[in-house]
């Protein structure tokens, strides 16, 4: 696992496009505060780093990902 020992995930949208974002441990998965987008938009994603699909998020947090 990459990206600082999980502290940091990509998110895959469903245009193709990969949000880099950073995960913070002590929230539960369903708190939209869990997840920060950093603002990095890729097309790939480096080989190391953990690919989470945007079905799996809140629907907060989705609406963040199209912000970017």
């Amino acid at each position: 696992m990459g990206g600082k020992h999980g502290k940091y995930v990509y998110i895959a949208r469903k245009d193709g496009w990969y949000i880099k974002a950073r995960v913070l441990k002590g929230k539960a998965d369903t708190e939209p505060t869990k997840y920060i987008m950093l603002g990095f938009k890729r097309k790939d994603v480096p080989p190391t780093y953990k690919v989470i699909k945007e079905e799996m998020l809140p629907d907060e947090v989705i609406k963040k990902l199209y912000e970017v």
